[in-house]
């Protein structure tokens, strides 16, 4: 990886931490915490997806809750599925 890679690396990651700012708070809540259990998995390049379809709920007037339900955690692994991950290859 070089320079210009790290540094386009970190160009995406401010832009989606702007976009996650712009989200209603409990969207940003639930949000920050598909961050840290994605990140402990190793399936961070979700967050981008995760992020679309919340932009959309919010357009929608849907309610974060609405979209996920109750269980964060049951809602990622949802979303992992097949995907390889840091811990145990596939979940």
């Amino acid at each position: 990886m070089g320079i210009r890679d790290i540094i386009e690396g970190k160009r995406q990651w401010r832009a989606h931490v702007a976009r996650v700012k712009a989200l209603p708070p409990d969207y940003q809540i639930v949000h920050k915490e598909m961050q840290r259990y994605f990140f402990k998995v190793g399936s961070a390049e979700l967050l981008s997806g995760v992020l679309d379809f919340f932009e959309e709920g919010v357009a929608d007037g849907t309610g974060v809750r609405e979209l996920i339900g109750d269980d964060v955690a049951a809602f990622c692994d949802g979303l992992i599925g097949d995907t390889r991950t840091h811990v145990g290859g596939t979940a």
